[in-house]
């Protein structure tokens, strides 16, 4: 996995400022997403070796609950690459009796990455799915054509569980806690996260952390805001 290749310790959207999965939008349109965080984390992995980054998108939504999009950052691995460009699609809406759903497909580039053959290094892309109901959520997320890219990440799959809670006018609590899980060739770099974030007027505190050794507690600080066009 990227600790694996980058030797530094994919956080879901819920603690910081990065997607693990997108979710279907609810405004018919075009709108766009700015925000910035002390430390990118992803699946409770820092991407900027600890620091800050600023992050920015734009989704295209359908009443019929199709939606696409493109979302950018920075990233420090330690190398060359210096910045994620995400590009997705999916289709979500309500099953019946407040269950709510979302699939799609998720591509992660790494453009200044270094080259493997013609794909750079980096680069791979996750098939999702996630139901909701109420203030909780599951999702799964399985790595697809990564054979020439990052090769961890082909059959990796990853299921988290979300549970969102308005504590106070304005306050919303979150929880998060995910498993990550890999093909034999890697099975020793099988990891969880776990996390809690509280969130209002766009900012957000959070609290995450893995069981992989030597990990760290990870404080964030994140803003963002989103703009209809």
């Amino acid at each position: 996995m990227k600790k694996t290749l980058v030797n530094i310790a994919l956080s879901s959207a819920l603690l910081a400022a990065s997607i693990t999965a997108p979710t279907a939008f609810a405004v018919e349109g075009l709108s766009a997403n700015v925000g910035a965080t002390s430390n990118y984390l992803w699946r409770g992995v820092t991407q900027t070796d600890d620091a800050a980054a600023i992050s920015g998108g734009i989704d295209y939504a359908h009443e019929s609950g199709f939606y696409a999009g493109t979302w950018a950052s920075n990233v420090d691995f330690g190398d060359d690459a210096s910045a994620e460009l995400d590009f997705y699609l999916g289709f979500g809406g309500e099953l019946g009796q407040g269950i709510g759903y979302d699939v799609g497909y998720i591509y992660y580039a790494y453009p200044d990455s270094a080259q493997t053959d013609s794909t750079n290094e980096y680069d791979f892309g996750e098939v999702y799915g996630s139901l909701s109901y109420s203030y909780f959520s599951i999702s799964a997320n399985y790595g697809v054509n990564n054979d020439d890219g990052a090769k961890w990440a082909d059959s990796a799959l990853y299921i988290s569980a979300d549970a969102e809670f308005e504590v106070a006018e304005g306050l919303t609590l979150a929880l998060h806690i995910g498993d990550y899980s890999f093909d034999d060739a890697y099975k020793s770099d099988d990891y969880s996260d776990y996390g809690v974030s509280l969130s209002k007027d766009g900012f957000t505190f959070a609290v995450s952390d893995t069981d992989m050794d030597n990990d760290d507690l990870k404080f964030t600080v994140s803003y963002s805001i989103d703009i209809d066009l």
